[in-house]
């Protein structure tokens, strides 16, 4: 008994472990009818349309650009974007492989990389943390969103049957459908009202929070639900692959490229572990949103959930012992 209680206290597991029971409440109440499949979509919106404006605009409102230090994280987001090419030109540049490849990339860094850096690292970590928070969204979700408008424009164009749209054009619908998206405008409203310095009134400020609040576990229930109606044993082989590129991959490329720019310490260990994290329920979102891959890449966040309870452990012993050497 005292060694189940030692090793629920571990980082790792008394991070990870809730985000499995919730993905199991969602899987259970999918079973059981208690969530619909055809309530799914209408609650998907919820989470993306309403839930996730909250706590975007909420974490914008509190950062001060002046007072952030770019340079670590702009490696992280060098290393995101490398990986997340490669994984789209692998797989042959569609939307669907640019779903594919965010799920490779984007990291549950709010839910489970909170608790697990500050319980292992303390405060100082979580200032790092909190400055690569508060970018990763409006970089790699933009980012994303961009390709994926990119994609599907020429995806139309090439199965209309009208005139060819000029590639410009293309371009320029793209970029306005990326920036005029849920994801991007309450990141640069938040941004834009943080710079006020203003602050936010209770009456609004706690709200926010409550919906914010809400984020995490209602998509973490609904990657559950979906996970009851999907072929998981048609998609594990591909669920397996790619959290192991996300889990495995992402963190050693981190490691390797910031070994060489010169980060050490610190910096170095809490970006290597925020990459080793698992996929974050974004991704699911935006396979919903989509329609693209999405049982697999629901089946990718559960799966690499389970597989980072030995990745993360891996990733912050190697960290240990690099820093330890050096």
């Amino acid at each position: 008994m005292g060694v189940v209680l030692l090793a629920l206290d571990h980082p790792v597991v008394s991070s990870l472990l809730p985000v499995v029971l919730l993905i199991v409440v969602g899987f259970v109440a999918g079973k059981m009818k208690l969530i619909r499949q055809e309530a799914v979509r209408d609650l998907t919106n919820l989470v993306f349309l309403v839930l996730t404006q909250a706590l975007l605009f909420r974490t914008m409102c509190n950062v001060r650009v002046q007072e952030l230090d770019f340079a670590p994280v702009s490696l992280y987001f060098a290393v995101a974007a490398g990986l997340f090419i490669a994984m789209l030109l692998v797989q042959g540049a569609s939307s669907r492989a640019a779903v594919i490849a965010l799920s490779g990339t984007f990291s549950n860094t709010v839910m489970i990389g909170i608790p697990l850096v500050g319980l292992a690292y303390g405060q100082q970590a979580l200032v790092l943390l909190f400055t690569l928070i508060s970018l990763h969204a409006l970089v790699l979700l933009t980012f994303a969103t961009v390709v994926l408008e990119l994609l599907s424009a020429r995806e139309h164009s090439a199965a209309s049957a009208g005139p060819t749209r000029h590639p410009l054009q293309s371009v320029w619908l793209a970029v306005r459908n990326a920036v005029v998206h849920p994801v991007p405008m309450p990141i640069m409203a938040g941004l834009l009202y943080a710079q006020t310095g203003w602050g936010l009134p209770d009456v609004v400020d706690r709200p926010l929070q409550l919906l914010g609040n809400s984020f995490g576990p209602v998509a973490l229930v609904l990657v559950g639900v979906t996970l009851a109606n999907a072929s998981i044993g048609a998609n594990l082989r591909g669920a397996l692959v790619i959290s192991a590129v996300k889990t495995l991959l992402h963190p050693a490329l981190m490691a390797l490229v910031g070994y060489a720019a010169g980060l050490r310490g610190l910096s170095l260990t809490v970006l290597v572990v925020a990459a080793s994290l698992p996929i974050g329920a974004n991704v699911f979102l935006f396979s919903q949103r989509y329609q693209k891959a999405e049982d697999l890449v629901t089946a990718s966040v559960a799966v690499s959930t389970l597989v980072a309870l030995v990745s993360v452990t891996l990733a912050m012993s190697l960290m240990a012992l690099l820093s330890g050497s050096v």
